[in-house]
């Protein structure tokens, strides 16, 4: 042999000779501030524990981002240090934590859907569209007892500024509303009897008899007394006040109710609507009195009045040639109305579907482009019916939708001043005799829709106006 052979074991190398317990090794686990824990021999992590532990909280575990969020919730479950190292062998409960945190994969649940705030009322839409047309059966029910035609103009100022006195006070109204419930009864108190007689008032030149006088301040009274309750919401409270009318109507083709009955159920309907009017407004006056605070001025207002005053204009112009038109388009403002509610809740909808503003602009068109169709398409065989041009007929209804969509977000006078300018330039050109002669409602409609389409998009294509 080539040199000495070692009788003592290599104290360099593994000892082959020393006896080893048959215990199996805890299997390293790790962790965020319990690496340097001292442990005892056989008391490592619980591994079965933790597991099943794990597969109770995946669901809420999933979500975490960090491993404190699962101490969190740890600690709400109510585990103790105690629980933790009896139980599952952990030193504390954030090793406890961070052992979860690495077993249950990473998920991220979309968020439950919310509700949409701006869920219209469609019962109440829908029956706003019919009580804005059932006062016309007053005037098919009192035609035989007068000549209304030779009296058209009187009737139509007092029309005018009733839209407009109405659509001042409403929004005055709401602005009060906020305040205190009571604040708005004043308004309505004071603002409602004193518009009334302005429209009749303005009328007075127009009269010529006594008699269409009379009917001139029942109609202002009415509409008066009508916009109060559409403010406070009483539409069946309104509906109820013109069942006389309806009934009157309902049976005038079988039946001639006589000169008593034909002046007597509108009288009785605007009785009952002035009671309903003054039930409702004495409910806002027993409210509680809020504190003095600023109240907001007058001017506030005005666009809105404009509005309606360009808006009576365009719609009797279009009355002119064809009142059977109006009449379905008068119904229509509660389909109108639903849609306008629609595209609020559809323009949240695109937003919480969208990362950019310019994916929101897209859809916006999208929501605003679905919104005008679902409203102005059912109008087209409307038009026909009634003989009216089509396309003067929804590009009137167009104008008159979007300026409602901008004054529902609070954006009133570019509306205001785009439905005055073309329903100046369509009066001046139809007193004028002008160019293009009776379809003078369709160039200047179809640039007020326009205009007015444009600047929904513009305003209302981006995020902030929709948080």
């Amino acid at each position: 042999m080539s040199g000495p052979m070692a009788l003592e074991p290599d104290a360099s190398g593994p000892d082959t000779l020393a006896l080893r317990l048959a215990r199996k090794a805890p299997r390293p686990h790790r962790t965020d501030d319990s690496t340097l824990a001292l442990r005892r021999p056989g008391h490592g992590p619980d591994d079965d524990q933790v597991d099943r532990l794990a597969a109770v909280l995946a669901d809420r575990v999933g979500p975490a981002v960090h491993p404190y969020e699962v101490a969190a919730l740890l600690e709400a479950e109510g585990l103790s240090t105690d629980v933790v190292r009896r139980r599952y062998g952990h030193p504390n409960l954030f090793s406890l934590a961070s052992a979860l945190y690495e077993r249950v994969p990473r998920s991220f649940p979309e968020p439950a859907r919310a509700p949409d705030p701006w869920r219209p009322d469609h019962v109440r839409c829908l029956l706003r569209g019919v009580l804005f047309a059932l006062p016309g059966l007053a005037y098919l029910l009192a035609a035989p007892l007068w000549h209304a035609e030779d009296h058209a103009p009187a009737l139509v100022v007092a029309l005018i500024v009733s839209w407009s006195w109405g659509q001042a006070v409403g929004h005055r109204a709401h602005l009060r509303k906020a305040a205190a419930p009571r604040e708005a009864g004043r308004t309505l108190l004071v603002g409602a009897p004193l518009g009334a007689v302005t429209a009749t008032a303005a009328a007075v030149p127009f009269s010529g008899t006594g008699q269409v006088l009379w009917v001139v301040a029942a109609q202002s009274a009415y509409l008066a007394a009508a916009g109060v309750l559409l403010v406070l919401a009483r539409e069946r409270w309104l509906l109820a006040a013109l069942t006389p009318l309806v009934a009157g109507a309902a049976v005038l083709p079988w039946w001639e109710p006589g000169p008593l009955l034909r002046a007597g159920l509108p009288l009785l309907a605007l009785l009952a609507t002035l009671a309903a009017t003054v039930r409702a407004v004495r409910v806002l006056l027993a409210a509680p009195a809020a504190a003095h605070g600023p109240r907001p001025a007058l001017t506030a207002s005005l666009p809105y009045a404009l509005f309606g005053l360009a808006a009576a204009v365009l719609v009797l112009l279009e009355g002119r040639r064809h009142p059977y038109a109006v009449i379905v388009l008068t119904v229509s403002m509660g389909p109108a109305e639903w849609l306008l509610y629609r595209y609020r809740g559809w323009s949240l909808a695109a937003l919480r579907r969208t990362a950019t503003p310019a994916a929101f602009l897209l859809r916006s068109v999208g929501v605003l482009g679905l919104c005008l169709s679902a409203y102005l398409l059912p109008l087209l065989p409307a038009a026909l019916l009634t003989g009216a041009d089509p396309a003067e007929l929804l590009l009137l209804a167009a104008a008159l939708w979007t300026a409602l969509l901008l004054q529902a977000f609070g954006v009133a006078w570019p509306p205001a001043v785009v439905c005055l300018l073309a329903a100046g330039c369509a009066g001046a050109a139809t007193l004028l005799r002008l160019p293009p002669g009776p379809a003078v409602l369709t160039p200047y409609c179809a640039a007020a829709a326009l205009c007015l389409s444009g600047y929904v998009l513009w305003r209302l294509g981006r995020p902030a106006p929709h948080l």
